[in-house]
Parts: structure tokens; sequence; C-alpha cells
């Protein structure tokens, strides 16, 4: 592989860490030595990529640094597509348009037109009865969507499992997209705990205050209760 290829390869490592890597962790990944990574750590740092860091410790893109993409090989590709194509199917409609927004950046910004290859990509993902069944409950998809973004309190309608209509004020902090359902989950005031809500067994949806916790806390504190790893 060339030098300018590895530094490329360097660069997308880094860009996926949230939290300081060791040059150990990126010589092992890279497959190449420890000396190599702080070679090319150097350069980086010369030709003025946003790095921080030092040897012994770790290194980490510092936080709100702008990078375009840089290099995609065939498997990354075809995984950016086939989820924007997902998306496209299983979400409503401002987060399907946004997809398709976002697979022409990525398109135009790598160094190399991508559009045709992204175009010529033979991964499908039908529209099945599935997502036509949840079409019309998905319309509360996006109020609950901004709502987990703004960290703000929603009063639900809500029909439960039994078929009673029940009246529901929630904070929400995280949705679930599973084939043709979607699963909110949420602080229930009425409950004083955490519950999940059913996207098509909702009737009205008010949006509301803020809620007095951080989302990052209803979320770790939920991920810890049903033992359910981060995302990275």
């Amino acid at each position: 592989m060339s030098r300018s290829g590895r530094l490329f390869l360097l660069m997308d490592a880094m860009r996926a860490r949230r939290v300081p890597v060791t040059a150990a962790q990126l010589a092992q990944q890279l497959s190449v030595s420890e000396r190599t990574i702080y070679r090319d750590i150097q350069t980086l740092a010369e030709l003025g990529a946003p790095l921080q860091g030092e040897a012994g410790v770790g290194y980490l893109l510092r936080r709100g640094a702008f990078l375009p993409p840089l290099m995609f090989d065939a498997d990354e590709l075809e995984a950016l597509v086939l989820g924007a194509r997902w998306v496209r199917r299983q979400g409503d409609a401002a987060l399907a348009q946004a997809a398709s927004k976002a697979l022409a950046k990525i398109a135009t910004a790598s160094p190399r037109d991508l559009r045709d290859s992204m175009a010529e990509t033979s991964l499908w993902v039908p529209l099945g009865p599935a997502a036509d069944a949840g079409a019309v409950a998905d319309r509360f998809v996006q109020p609950v969507r901004e709502a987990i973004r703004h960290e703000c309190k929603l009063t639900l309608g809500y029909q439960d499992e039994h078929g009673s209509a029940t009246a529901r004020t929630v904070w929400p902090f995280a949705l679930a997209y599973f084939e043709g359902k979607r699963l909110l989950a949420a602080w229930c005031e009425l409950r004083g705990d955490y519950r999940h809500f059913r996207i098509d067994r909702i009737a009205s949806v008010d949006g509301g205050e803020r809620y007095p916790k951080r989302r990052h806390e209803l979320l770790g504190v939920w991920r810890k209760m049903y033992d359910i790893e981060p995302e990275s």
C-alpha cells in the first residue's frame, strides 16, 4: 500500500473513535509497526490535521473539526448505500429525504465522484407489506425524533395493549426502528419509571418544555437496565 493510502486509512481509523486511541491499537488495526504510526501521525499533524494527544497516551481528532470523506472501499460504499436505502423505506418523510441528501454529499465530496458507483450498487431494500402497514402511524415519528433531539417532553394520547386510551407525559430519549414498527423509549411521569411505547399506538402528540435531565443520562441508565451496549 502507498503511504498516501495508509494516511487516508489512518484518518478513517481515527475518525471512527470517540476516545483516544493508542499507537499500538492503530498499528494493530492497520497491520503496521508502532514506529510507522508515530511517523504518520507526525506527517498528518504537519499537514494540518486536527489531532490532539501524545505518544503513550493516545490520539484523537479534535471535537468540532470538519473533515470531508477521504476514501471508501467497496464494502464501506455498499454499507452506506444500503443503510441510506433502508432509511428511505423505513424512516419518516424528513428522514428519507435527509438520507438521499447525505448520499449525494458523500458522493460529490469524495476525491473521486461516486455517484455512478452508488447508482450501480446491487443491494436493495424492497418495500414490503410491513412497511406499508406502518405508513399511517409513521406521521408521529418525526415529532418524536425532534423531541428526542431537543430533549423535550411529549404528551401522548396512547392506546395500551388492552385497547384502553390513556394520556402520558414522557421524556423521550431513544427510538428503535424495527421492520414496519417503531418503539419509543422514554421516562414516563405517570409510572415514575422507564417505559416503551409503540408509535403505531399513538393517537396524538403534543410538545412541551425541556425535561429536567439530559438525554445521555436517561439513555445511560436505560442501557444498564436492559444490558444494551452503546453504539460505536
